[in-house]
């Protein structure tokens, strides 16, 4: 039999993730907050014995203008639509370190026991929009590999596409640049093809969020798969954890019983519940977010102690599932090696 477990997984952008959304209007107040909010999140997971993954945009890698450059790749994404480029912005824009760099955060992330940091590419690269290529891709994944293997001494093992643009011919490029396992989309019907984001879709996910719009969102150890041997492990996301709605109480007890009731869901039938969101979803209501948080985890303690529920990260899923695969004893420790940081 194998285990139930729990997994995060957390975007870590800053504005990376929506400068081609916001333009000029750039919140500086909210992203001040979401690097407030992380050593918050990193003291209740390690309070927790919570594993995280932390899917980093290679750019925050980076101390300041001078090292962004050096690392950033010869080649760039040549997005028909110029607006979908970080060079194009900055070029625009400019950089400021508080929204653009995060090497303190990281290095936080890295000292704090059962935190893995993988990757969200290093220029939060799209790959389902039109004009780039397989090559630029590749370069941009190289990039993320040197500025984390040079500044920090680690190798990316998980990674997650931005905007859950997940391109299936891109896997194995994943796979040769050292990735070895993915999170994919959720397996309904609104969560494909993200690129095109229609009303309906819209609608559907944020309704999905109170009431069930699709199939289970938990499913067994054998849904994670490799399309290729060479290819990394899929591993699908469960459920987003969206934003605090405000003083809307019916809301956010509606978002957060669904989120219980698929754990609870997944736990009982020995199933992998894979919850995300990104930090800076804590920006505009910190305190009442973690309070949330904080309701989440001791549901995880309540399925661990009813069910040996585990908390693993992606990397630390992968390496079970492929014990798993290979059909031999599964032996879970929840011991998460603390890698030092150069």
């Amino acid at each position: 039999m194998t285990p139930p477990v729990f997994t995060i997984s957390l975007d870590f952008e800053l504005l990376w993730g929506i400068f081609d959304k916001v333009g000029n209007n750039v919140n500086k107040e909210y992203f001040l907050k979401t690097r407030k909010v992380i050593p918050q999140l990193l003291e209740l997971f390690a309070q927790n014995e919570i594993q995280v993954t932390w899917a980093t945009v290679g750019m925050l890698f980076a101390e300041n203008e001078e090292e962004w450059h050096h690392y950033s790749p010869i080649h760039k994404p040549s997005y028909r639509n110029k607006n979908y480029s970080a060079y194009e912005w900055k070029k625009q824009h400019g950089l400021e370190p508080d929204l653009h760099f995060a090497p303190d955060l990281i290095k936080r992330i890295l000292e704090t026991p059962g935190q893995e940091i993988g990757s969200h590419t290093f220029a939060h690269f799209y790959t389902l929009i039109r004009g780039q290529s397989p090559d630029q891709f590749r370069m941009d994944l190289q990039a993320a590999q040197k500025i984390a293997g040079e500044k920090f001494g680690i190798q990316l093992k998980s990674l997650v596409f931005p905007r859950n643009h997940l391109n299936h011919q891109y896997l194995a490029i994943c796979g040769e640049e050292g990735f070895d396992q993915v999170r994919g989309n959720p397996k309904n019907w609104f969560w494909q093809e993200t690129q095109h984001g229609s009303l309906l879709k819209r609608l559907s996910r944020t309704a999905d969020c109170f009431v069930p719009m699709g199939s289970q969102t938990s499913y067994p150890w054998e849904e994670v798969e490799k399309e290729g041997e060479l290819e990394p492990w899929m591993m699908p996301a469960s459920r987003l954890l969206r934003p605090y709605y405000g003083s809307n109480n019916l809301i956010n007890t509606l978002r957060l019983n669904r989120i219980f009731q698929e754990m609870t869901h997944a736990a009982k039938h020995g199933q992998i519940y894979h919850l995300w969101w990104h930090p800076h979803n804590f920006g505009h209501y910190p305190e009442d977010s973690m309070r949330e948080l904080s309701k989440i985890l001791q549901h995880f303690h309540k399925l661990k102690s009813q069910y040996g529920m585990l908390s693993l990260s992606m990397k630390e899923l992968g390496t079970l599932n492929t014990v798993h695969s290979q059909q031999t004893e599964i032996i879970p420790s929840q011991k998460t090696e603390i890698i030092s940081v150069k």
